[in-house]
């Protein structure tokens, strides 16, 4: 009895093929995202690496090939596929330009390897093989009919070897199988028999910086270096040697637009803002203009331009926040009330995330009638910004605008501009901020700051690093934020800020730090309890000193040194946790095969106490050699370790040193003093 057709099929009867179906079948494609629904996200300079399972019934030969192009018109870059085993393929391909690109794979039943591996095993066994030279012979004659006017000459030649005494051989000459398999390939594809994937999959790929950065955070106003006066573009020029002596490659600035003066707030996020209060640079816009403007106690866009040039000379970029809300004063609330969202009464709603109120911003209605028009505007904001030499943007929460509007804002913005990154800062449910990143953020804030535990902390470098999640989602570790001083830096102290200073910067390829309150070891929260900063820069200016004893900037640039000197710290990839006998102490190594270095990080996550635990290290897949001694070269201060061979050393982080940084190599024992 025949079996039931499943749901949807079409009915036997109904299904007139043009042709026998294909025999070959490819599953399991690696790597792609929701289907090829969104792009795999790659660095350029990176190999792209694709793997399937392709298989066909009985025992045919296959001939499988990957095939990539950038856009979706270029040239296919043809490469082969070899086969891992169980049937899985693989190819690589170089991506070496930033941009769209696209992949597939091919397979084919490989006729002539087919009849040449069975040719050998029939000679190997001595039967007499007068059949297969006319077989032989017929493989070849077909694909030269079909071949290419050059090509063709060669496979006649070949064809002729099949009247030598020595054909056998002759059949198997490199030149000849690769001969065949080119034309057979052609006609393969011309014919259409070739199979390919149900579509290509798209790939994007983004300049280094979109998958390797340590940025720096900074007000503009609070860097005039005096108490009490706004500082400007100039005052912020002039200190950012400060910057980049900490090893920091990226600077952050938080918005630098006119500030509204509706419903301002004071200081500590007050109601009421005093005569003198500057209000929060979230609150955009004003009677000197919104979006595109800049706030005039800052300077003008000629003293922005100077502000660029003068970090781009010290290998800084500018990164701008991007934060689609405005004050109520804003000129967009009075030239286009309809793309506010209103009350009964006819009054605009200001932002609320409850029990928290934000009087001084009222948010955009996506879904208004004249949502275009909104929408194109936005896009004019970006593009202003991109035409004046921001080419990042740190997005101010977008998981509370829709999906639609940042798939198509993002792709429209990389029409033109494939070097510009997007950076989300989207703390909510972790799949609505896998979602955004599928749709095209470069990057993305995480939960790292709340991760604590040895277990948690361990399972989560893990998770943001493994694929397939680690094939569109690029985390960005932030140990602080102006909105979030979390209650392990309250308490901790400056053991704590080392470690999650160094757990930061040692564990992904992005980071970054709100300064100068990290290195300064800035830590009163507004109240017990709470995750915000007493005296908080986002309401009010701030003066520090930049060379107050007990600085970290020291240590923080000896992390940045280091993430410099060793590859293996900026690859996004699994950490290989190592067992070490301690319930506080977390250890990890990264390793880098191309240049053969491997890294071993070790914190204590209770800082503040001395722990000590036996480490177990795993060394099969670094590849070092159990015969041999390991060297241990502390990175952090001129110290150099010697652990026998097979031996299990005894690790202790003290408040004075609570984390290693160790940089692991091998030499013989009989060296080992």
């Amino acid at each position: 009895m025949p079996s039931p057709q499943p749901i949807g099929s079409p009915h036997p009867s109904s299904m007139a093929p043009s042709r026998a179906p294909s025999r070959v079948v490819i599953d399991r494609i690696d790597p792609e995202v929701d289907g090829g629904r969104f792009a795999v996200k790659r660095v350029v300079g990176e190999d792209l690496v694709v793997e399937a399972d392709i298989v066909v019934d009985g025992h045919d030969e296959l001939d499988c090939r990957l095939r990539v192009r950038p856009g979706t018109a270029g040239v296919w870059i043809d490469v082969p596929m070899v086969c891992v085993g169980n049937d899985r393929w693989r190819g690589s391909v170089p991506l070496d330009r930033i941009g769209g690109w696209e992949y597939d794979v091919v397979a084919r039943i490989d006729d002539y390897a087919s009849w040449l591996r069975d040719l050998a095993r029939r000679l190997e066994a001595g039967e007499t093989v007068t059949a297969e030279r006319d077989v032989g012979r017929e493989l070849v004659d077909a694909v030269a009919a079909q071949a290419p006017a050059p090509l063709r000459a060669t496979l006649e030649a070949a064809g002729r070897h099949f009247d030598a005494a020595d054909w056998t051989a002759k059949a198997a000459d490199p030149a000849v199988v690769a001969a065949v398999a080119t034309a057979a390939r052609s006609g393969a594809d011309a014919s259409g028999t070739a199979v390919h994937l149900d579509a290509p999959r798209p790939v994007w790929v983004d300049r280094r910086r979109g998958a390797v950065g340590s940025w720096y955070e900074v007000f503009p106003r609070s860097w005039s270096g005096e108490g009490g006066k706004h500082g400007t573009f100039a005052d912020l020029a002039e200190r950012l040697e400060y910057v980049q002596q900490m090893g920091f490659d990226v600077l952050y600035l938080t918005p630098i637009h006119p500030i509204g003066r509706a419903h301002r707030k004071g200081r500590n996020n007050a109601v009421t803002a005093g005569p003198d209060d500057v209000g929060s640079p979230w609150a955009i816009g004003a009677a000197e203009g919104g979006h595109t403007a800049i706030h005039p106690a800052l300077g003008d866009r000629a003293d922005f331009a100077r502000l660029r040039h003068r970090a781009a000379d010290l290998g800084l970029e500018l990164a701008l926040d991007l934060a689609i809300q405005c004050a109520p004063d804003h000129p967009w609330v009075s030239a286009h009330p309809e793309w506010f969202r209103h009350r009964p009464d006819g009054t605009i709603r200001y932002a609320e995330n409850p029990p928290k109120k934000y009087q001084d911003i009222v948010p955009f209605d996506f879904a208004c009638p004249a949502w275009e028009a909104l929408w194109q505007a936005l896009l004019e904001v970006v593009l202003f910004w991109v035409e004046e030499g921001v080419k990042i943007f740190r997005v101010d929460n977008p998981h509370t605008k829709p999906f639609a509007f940042w798939e198509w804002l993002i792709a429209r913005v990389r029409r033109d501009h494939p070097d510009v990154l997007f950076l989300s800062e989207a703390f909510t449910r972790p799949k609505t901020m896998f979602r955004l990143a599928k749709l095209g953020f470069t990057q993305s804030y995480t939960y790292f700051t709340w991760r604590t535990g040895k277990e948690e902390t361990a399972d989560y470098l893990t998770e943001v690093t493994t694929p397939p999640l680690a094939d569109f989602f690029r985390p960005a570790f932030w140990p602080n934020t102006p909105d979030i001083l979390h209650a392990t830096l309250q308490e901790g102290g400056r053991p704590m800020f080392e470690v999650r200073l160094a757990l930061a910067a040692l564990s992904v390829g992005t980071w970054g730090i709100y300064g100068p309150a990290m290195e300064l070891l800035e830590a009163v929260p507004l109240t017990t309890g709470s995750e915000e900063y007493l005296d908080s820069e986002k309401y009010q200016l701030r003066h520090r000193d930049l060379d107050a004893p007990g600085s970290l900037a020291p240590f923080i640039a000896r992390l940045n040194q280091i993430r410099r000197d060793e590859p293996a710290l900026v690859l996004n990839r699994p950490p290989l946790v190592q067992r070490i006998d301690d319930d506080h102490l977390l250890a990890w190594v990264r390793h880098d095969a191309c240049s053969a270095r491997t890294i071993l990080v070790i914190v204590n996550l209770e800082p503040n106490r001395s722990r000590a635990g036996v480490l177990h290290l795993d060394g099969a897949p670094l590849g070092l050699d159990p015969g041999e001694a390991i060297v241990a070269h502390d990175l952090l201060e001129p110290l150099v370790h010697r652990w026998p061979a097979g031996h299990a050393p005894r690790i202790i982080c003290t408040p004075d040193k609570p984390l290693h940084v160790l940089r692991l190599t091998t030499e013989p024992e009989t060296d080992v003093r």
